[in-house]
């Protein structure tokens, strides 16, 4: 392994970090509310980094997401990477690709994604379960719908259904979904039915109501897995930024805070929460930077990339609130720029599935790669010449 960044990948993170530093400063997110900063938006794309992402790879563009997430930008930068520009440059088509990229690349267009929090969608013989962000389900048995909420495809090319959460749904102009059976499908929001809905951290989300909606098939089978990977690991990187500022200001504020007639940085107990802080936040970054680097080398990365997300939901929870507690009655402060990194890390954690239940996905993938070698080195017991001895074999 080797996480080196390239020069253009160095190139692409420093330029990130100077717009990202400028432009997202406290006094503009507070102006911003809970939508998104459209001066921001327009500098990055004028810069060109989301059509660089094509170029630098996922690797790249975790690079870039911990640069927004020292900052927490208000800005749909990895949706549109990652369910727009990477999906469609992935999976899609050569006139979807000539179609729809240019204006993901300059910014004209934005995608967000609708993409189940639980994982990926089961479907087995003309039946398929997906899981949406508010736990409904439905059932396709045979062409036929069983209603039950989520989302169904009723005739090719028309979605029903509604999903009550969707980040940076607002900001959008596509929304990658998939079906019941994992098919992949964009839609234009300009057909659907949004509705405005605040989240814990400001992410200008909205409710998706399709009825009847038109949409476009993006890529085969695997497209779903892909995409979700893909999804999984940027959001990872993203909460590798958010914990890297959280701790930063927490170091800061420790440093030069006083009590007793000494700095709180002085005292073991505040040494040793940041030091796990620390520990922690290198882990997601580390996590993150593996599975990124084995998806752009073309190699199997599922467990990596869920132990990037378990890490993610899991350590960055905990940042989050030591950089927070660390503030002492600073932190609980609404306003105060540390709490907006509890708010990310947090949403963060909901977003990416939960610790628990990532960590109970990985789990069934180990153990079906460990029955699927028990069943290989069988079937090569099987083959050997009668007779032959136990140390020969």
């Amino acid at each position: 392994m080797d996480f080196t960044p390239t020069e253009e990948q160095t190139a692409a993170q420093e330029l990130a970090a100077r717009i990202f530093g400028d432009l997202s400063t406290h006094d503009r997110l507070t102006a911003a509310g809970t939508g998104t900063d459209a001066e921001l938006w327009k500098a990055l794309c004028a810069a060109g980094l989301p059509g660089a992402v094509e170029d630098i790879g996922l690797l790249g563009l975790v690079l870039l997401l911990e640069e927004q997430g020292r900052t927490t930008a208000q800005v749909p930068f990895a949706a549109t990477c990652v369910y727009g520009l990477l999906a469609v440059a992935a999976h899609g088509t050569d006139e979807q690709r000539a179609r729809l990229l240019p204006g993901l690349r300059d910014g004209t267009s934005v995608a967000t994604g609708a993409f189940p929090e639980g994982g990926a969608i089961r479907s087995a013989a003309g039946e398929g379960v997906p899981v949406t962000p508010g736990g409904l389900r439905t059932t396709v048995r045979g062409g036929r719908t069983v209603e039950g909420g989520g989302i169904r495809t009723t005739k090719p090319g028309q979605l029903t259904g509604s999903l009550p959460l969707v980040p940076w749904l607002r900001d959008a102009t596509l929304v990658l979904l998939p079906d019941a059976d994992g098919a992949l499908w964009l839609v234009r929001t300009a057909d659907a039915e949004v509705t405005a809905v605040e989240t814990t951290a400001p992410w200008a989300a909205g409710r998706l109501v399709l009825s009847g909606t038109p949409g476009e098939r993006l890529g085969g089978p695997g497209a779903y897995e892909s995409v979700l990977a893909l999804a999984r690991t940027a959001f990872a990187g993203l909460q590798a930024g958010v914990c890297a500022g959280s701790l930063a200001r927490a170091v800061a504020y420790t440093s030069t805070r006083e009590q007793f007639g000494r700095p709180l940085s002085t005292n073991q107990g505040v040494l040793l929460r940041a030091a796990d802080a620390y520990m922690d936040t290198e882990s997601i970054r580390v996590t993150a930077y593996e599975a990124a680097w084995r998806q752009d080398e073309g190699m199997d990365a599922a467990a990596e990339v869920l132990t990037a997300a378990w890490w993610a939901s899991e350590a960055g929870k905990r940042v989050v609130h030591a950089g927070q507690h660390l503030h002492g009655g600073t932190g609980a402060d609404l306003d105060h720029p540390v709490h907006r990194y509890f708010l990310w890390g947090r949403q963060l954690d909901a977003y990416l599935g939960c610790g628990p239940e990532l960590l109970a996905e990985l789990g069934r993938l180990l153990a079906r790669g460990a029955r699927a070698r028990k069943g290989d080195r069988s079937r090569k017991s099987d083959r050997m010449p009668k007779g032959a001895s136990r140390e020969s074999r």
